[in-house]
């Protein structure tokens, strides 16, 4: 089964930026990809996802300041994030989907705090 790692998360200040990478330990054709977030005492909420076809959606509250993308070759999503604010604090999770059984797997999440 294919692992997944986040990197990237750390403190910036509102209105910075910072790229997110999700790192598979084996190919990400076959999945559609995402980003979720989970803010403290929140549920886990979608960010934003892209299809093995590079179809993204986005939710409403990050549409215009994220982009997400992919490069299967190195097995790797992102997550660019600009204009940050406040309430995009929380922990950002990876989120896969293998198109064939459905199954989905989480990375462990890294940590995004935005605050002056």
């Amino acid at each position: 089964q294919v692992q997944f790692v986040e990197s990237g998360g750390g403190l910036v200040q509102p209105g910075g930026s910072l790229k997110l990478s999700c790192a598979a330990s084996g190919s990400i054709f076959l999945y559609t990809m995402g980003w979720y977030r989970q803010a403290p005492g929140k549920q886990r909420e979608l960010v934003a996802t892209i299809s093995s076809g590079g179809n993204t959606n986005y939710a409403d509250s990050v549409k215009g300041r994220f982009t997400i993308s992919r490069d299967n070759a190195k097995n790797t999503v992102y997550l660019q994030m600009n204009s940050l604010k406040p309430e995009d604090t929380g922990v950002y999770y990876c989120y896969s989907r293998y198109i064939r059984t459905g199954l989905t797997s989480w990375g462990q999440g890294t940590q995004v705090t935005v605050s002056s």
